[in-house]
């Protein structure tokens, strides 16, 4: 194959006279350029590990001190108090030209500055995870803001005010407290109280006072004892024991997606969008491995934990009998691609050089425009990373641990991320209403075989240009995700741009070695094997039913209006579509991030509130009146940002009890409380789609620039999974999931009980026109 004899780089020949030589300069300048565009990468990393170590120092601060000191010296003044001569007397005898009395004066002083220095960053760095562990600022009413909370944030401006690389605040965020068990308790039974009548709660307390008195104690030391070691003492037990250790396939269960730009279209060239985003994504990787990324602040403010953003490429979820593994590799020069049932591999780089857009449109052109056929059993081979975890990882162990197979899976999981070709056209169109939703289902799960679901994240093209995102969940949570394609999309609507034939600027260099095919050797038995987790998967996506719709009345703008939180007034909404869809309360989750803290991922705001029903079912009656109304409405959101606000500042509900349950495990200790907390089903479970992670430009001059966010498979059989974004001042995005299976759910009579809920509570704040 001729792609083969370009990629070596010398070859020989034995002859009567010897051995025969034949080197390939072009192959040897390429491998020698690849070597050294290594090593520049790894004197990077030294480089930003060192000015990350010393952050909010730095080498010219370090040169100040040591010139104060140094000045100071010839101008008679010791401003060590006598420490730089205690150090040089210390200092080694010797008779070298280096041992002058000059020069062990200045050696002294370097010493004592260098000292002075690194103490000073120390000081730093604890003031500064001492003024982080202050979060009364988020409890304070807006446009109330507190003298204290006023000289907080001077300070902590003071202390961050040189520019940060992306980890330089890891070692500053403080750790994630563990709550008092008497706490959690309380807040527990008082979010399960409007789920229970009186009999069960009763029983409910029962159990939590024995569980508070007599078990508790003792787990909780173990648990206080992991947070002083660990830097958080949720997050490794939760990828493990939620993610890795998880059985059932991970596409609708586990995985999400994320839609592109769905109001406008930058070009419907297939190859030529791939292009220009693949070429984006790798620049954002560069920026990755050179930590020049900003970290995300809160409010501008408060830095949040950036730790995940370490795996987002080069990561492979490999599976295992009993627990999988995440594999992550420093650096990936390579795509896998997935077109008609083929498997490619291609280069990113040539040498040390990204290829530019033109040139990786070429090489996906040369995919789209391959007539091979798949080899017997590669067509539907990715079904294995949709089906059982289990059967997965034997199939690996039997069938691909040696030869040809082993290189070509090695090939998909040693890649930056795995790209799918479709051949299927998907779009929003504002006048077909399915659209949206068909579009959802295509990237959540495909056919179930065109997607490699154990990637970090599968980038989804579709004929017409169209793009989308399915991510594992194991390795980060979604606004890591999104701060990547926001990234992305802005790069390739704002700075690389296309032609006006709708591919990318410059000239391609047609002399690139095309993409290379992977080879494959499946037996029969590995066929059936395959066969048998697509009929799992197919049944799986087949059984899914995905209701997405845009909100349109309003947005942001109105909901603001109402003097409350939009994420409040969008949850409560959610509780008044669900009773009208169920006639009944259910236990609700909504993620809330704990990134404030180090390693910090999610937390629960268990949204089913006392006050929350209250309102609902004042709703329900119909007799009350509208200032009531409005009153229970406000009680129901100030709860809800409460509880967000202590989800977000480590006094959450859920996390604490999912660890004291491990440590119960570990320890052999039966607690019929943690059983029950832990087996309750969320029935309704909620997410928020952040948007506007970096302002790459400004949404209100380009308000078409939007994406539609993403979703999620329902969690519970017979309950629903639903994402919503909050696009704008009039807007709403809403991804509403449930399986056909269940005779109690079905999204699309969910959703149309949202828009009402939506539309009734801001009926209830609408100032009624004058009388003309």
């Amino acid at each position: 194959m001729a792609e083969a004899h370009q990629a070596v780089a010398f070859q020989f020949t034995v002859t009567p006279e010897g051995v025969d030589f034949r080197l390939s300069r072009e192959a040897l300048k390429q491998i020698y350029l690849a070597g050294i565009n290594s090593w520049k990468k790894r004197l990077i990393r030294i480089k930003n590990g060192i000015l990350r170590g010393v952050y909010p120092g730095s080498p010219t601060s370090w040169l100040v001190v040591v010139m104060t000191t140094v000045g100071s010296s010839y101008c008679n003044m010791d401003i060590s108090l006598g420490l730089v001569g205690c150090i040089q007397r210390c200092l080694p005898r010797g008779c070298g030209p280096y041992q002058t009395p000059q020069t062990r004066a200045l050696l002294s002083m370097a010493i004592f500055s260098t000292g002075v220095w690194v103490t000073g960053i120390f000081f730093f760095r604890q003031t500064l995870k001492l003024l982080l562990c202050y979060h009364g600022w988020m409890f304070e009413m807006h446009g109330q803001t507190s003298h204290f909370t006023k000289i907080w944030v001077i300070c902590i401006r003071l202390l961050c005010s040189r520019r940060p690389m992306l980890y330089s605040f890891q070692t500053s965020l403080p750790k994630l407290p563990v709550p008092r068990v008497a706490a959690t308790i309380r807040r527990y039974l008082e979010s399960v109280r409007p789920l229970l009548d009186d009999e069960e709660y009763y029983r409910m307390e029962i159990l939590a006072k024995e569980f508070q008195d007599k078990t508790a104690p003792r787990l909780q030391k173990y648990l206080v004892l992991k947070s002083w070691w660990a830097a958080n003492y949720v997050s490794d037990w939760w990828e493990e024991y939620i993610y890795l250790r998880g059985r059932s396939p991970l596409m609708v269960n586990s995985n999400y997606y994320v839609m592109d730009l769905v109001l406008i279209n930058n070009t419907d060239v297939q190859a030529a969008r791939l292009g220009n985003i693949i070429h984006a994504m790798i620049m954002y990787r560069r920026k990755l491995d050179r930590e020049e990324i900003k970290p995300v602040m809160a409010l501008g403010i408060v830095p949040m934990c950036s730790y995940q953003m370490e795996r987002m490429f080069n990561t492979t979820r490999i599976p295992g009998k009993e627990t999988d593994v995440l594999q992550h590799l420093s650096d990936s020069r390579h795509v896998a691609v997935y077109h008609k049932g083929r498997f490619f591999k291609v280069w990113l780089y040539e040498g040390a050089r990204l290829l530019r857009p033109r040139d990786l449109e070429m090489q996906f052109q040369r995919i789209l425009d391959d007539p091979s056929l798949p080899q017997p059993g590669e067509e539907r081979l990715a079904a294995l990373t949709a089906g059982g975890r289990v059967e997965w990882a034997q199939a690996r162990q039997a069938f691909f641990s040696s030869g040809k197979n082993k290189a070509a899976l090695e090939a998909i999981e040693r890649a930056a991320f795995f790209v799918a070709l479709d051949e299927e056209s998907y779009h929003y169109d504002p006048e077909d209403e399915a659209s949206l939703s068909l579009y959802g289902k295509a990237l959540l799960h495909g056919n179930c075989y065109n997607r490699w679901f154990d990637k970090s994240f599968t980038l989804i093209s579709f004929k017409n240009g169209q793009l989308g995102l399915n991510a594992e969940h194991a390795w980060a949570d979604a606004p890591i995700i999104g701060h990547l394609w926001e990234f992305v999309l802005g790069t390739d609507s704002f700075h690389l741009g296309y032609t006006e034939t709708g591919h990318c600027l410059g000239k391609p260099n047609s002399a690139l070695a095309p993409p290379l095919r992977l080879q494959w050797d499946i037996p029969k038995q590995c066929q059936a094997v395959i066969e048998s987790s697509y009929q799992v998967a197919k049944a799986l996506a087949d059984d899914v039913e995905l209701y997405c719709f845009q909100f349109l009345s309003f947005g942001k703008g109105l909901i603001k209006k109402c003097r409350t939180s939009p994420d409040a007034f969008v949850q409560i909404a959610l509780q008044l579509a669900h009773f009208r869809d169920r006639g009944k309360f259910c236990l609700t989750y909504e993620a809330s991030m704990t990134r404030m803290f180090r390693e910090g991922r999610t937390e629960t705001v268990r949204s089913c509130t006392s006050e929350s029903t209250a309102f609902v079912q004042a709703m329900m009656e119909g007799s009350h009146m509208k200032a009531d109304l409005q009153d229970l409405f406000r009680k129901a959101a100030e709860k809800h940002q409460n509880m967000y606000r202590l989800a977000m500042t480590g006094a959450g509900i859920d996390r604490h009890l999912f660890c004291l349950y491990v440590v119960s495990k570990y320890l052999g200790v039966r607690s019929p409380f943690l059983a029950e907390v832990l087996a309750e089903p969320w029935r309704l479970s909620t997410s928020q789609i952040p948007q506007s992670q970096i302002r790459m430009f400004d949404p209100d001059q380009y308000p078409h620039h939007l994406g539609a966010g993403g979703g999620f498979g329902p969690v519970a059989d017979d309950g629903y999974g639903v994402s919503y974004m909050i696009a704008g001042e009039n807007m709403i995005f809403f991804h509403i999931s449930s399986k056909f299976s269940s005779s109690e759910t079905n999204a699309q009579r969910f959703g149309n009980h949202i828009r009402q809920a939506l539309l009734d509570i801001a009926n209830l704040f609408q100032v009624p026109k004058a009388d003309s």
